[in-house]
């Protein structure tokens, strides 16, 4: 085979439809492009986040939430430019592959809206910022460090030590309390109910300066004792206090209950606990109390 034919050859392969789409030939040499711009998409990809990255590093210094989802973004964008621009060199008219697809993609829809509705939840969530790698959640009264933010799904480590993978659909569409939002001041708080015979200003003292000795409160701001219910079977005492520590509040509350308890000990305060009184009618009285004569005889 000479080396005419051989480039004769190789050209007819090169060339020959493989499949139509969208009403466009594919060819080997089309596919091959289609794959070089995607690869050379990808080093762009990486060149541009490596130079925002720097950039972004100067001016945010330690905010590395703010950094991460910024850079997604570029990521994400490079990528969806660089896939448009190597359909369009392939030849494939985007407009007609999108009116090819329109039905199928409707069909797909509906099958994957979950995974949709995940992944547009994790572009606001990125847009927005309001939430981010490291902040403090309280979602669903379970309290989780976010651990990394993805397109579909967010990871977040529990009190335990679990990691959690979590849709971002949750995080989007339910009530989050974000302890770590724009600081991570916040008022932790514990509720105490004591008997109906207690001292009432003694009570609201002893809860005061329990909670105003513990080492970890922010000085700033004084602790809050409120009545809050006069209960079934005590009054409802609540105690705040504010700290700066959301991801140890677990630790400061057991401290504080512990204090309170120590407290109510020494100033001769009890702590309530649910209670039952019986009241039987005279006809039921009697007859106990004729039942219990004869016993008390033998």
């Amino acid at each position: 085979m000479t080396w005419d034919s051989m480039q004769s050859w190789a050209s007819e392969w090169l060339v020959r439809p493989l499949f139509s789409l969208a009403g466009t030939e594919v060819t080997l040499l089309s596919l091959v492009t289609f794959v070089a711009i995607l690869l050379v998409t990808l080093v762009i990809s990486w060149t541009v986040k490596r130079s925002v990255e720097r950039a972004l590093g100067v001016r945010l210094g330690e905010r590395e939430g703010t950094r991460d989802a910024i850079l997604r973004l570029v990521h994400y964008v490079v990528l969806l430019i660089g896939f448009g621009i190597a359909l369009q060199t392939v030849g494939i008219n985007m407009n007609a592959l999108f009116a090819a697809g329109a039905v199928f993609a409707v069909a797909i829809g509906f099958a994957m809206q979950n995974v949709v509705q995940n992944f547009v939840a994790g572009v606001i969530l990125l847009v927005e910022r309001s939430i981010k790698a490291g902040d403090i959640l309280e979602v669903d009264g379970t309290v989780v460090k976010v651990v990394a933010m993805g397109i579909r799904t967010t990871v977040v480590r529990t009190w335990w030590d679990e990691e959690l993978i979590m849709p971002n659909s949750i995080l989007s569409q339910s009530v989050v309390k974000n302890y770590t939002f724009r600081d991570e001041k916040f008022r932790l708080r514990i509720v105490v109910g004591v008997t109906y015979g207690s001292d009432m200003k003694k009570v609201m003292r002893v809860l005061a300066e329990a909670a105003g000795a513990m080492p970890w409160r922010l000085p700033e701001l004084e602790p809050r004792v409120l009545l809050l219910e006069f209960g079934s079977s005590s009054v409802d005492f609540g105690v705040s206090v504010a700290v700066n520590k959301p991801w140890q509040q677990r630790e400061f509350m057991s401290e504080l209950r512990q204090a309170i308890w120590f407290a109510f000990q020494e100033a001769g305060i009890t702590i309530a606990f649910p209670q039952v009184d019986v009241h039987f009618d005279p006809p039921i009285v009697d007859a106990v109390e004729r039942i219990a004569k004869p016993a008390a005889v033998a």
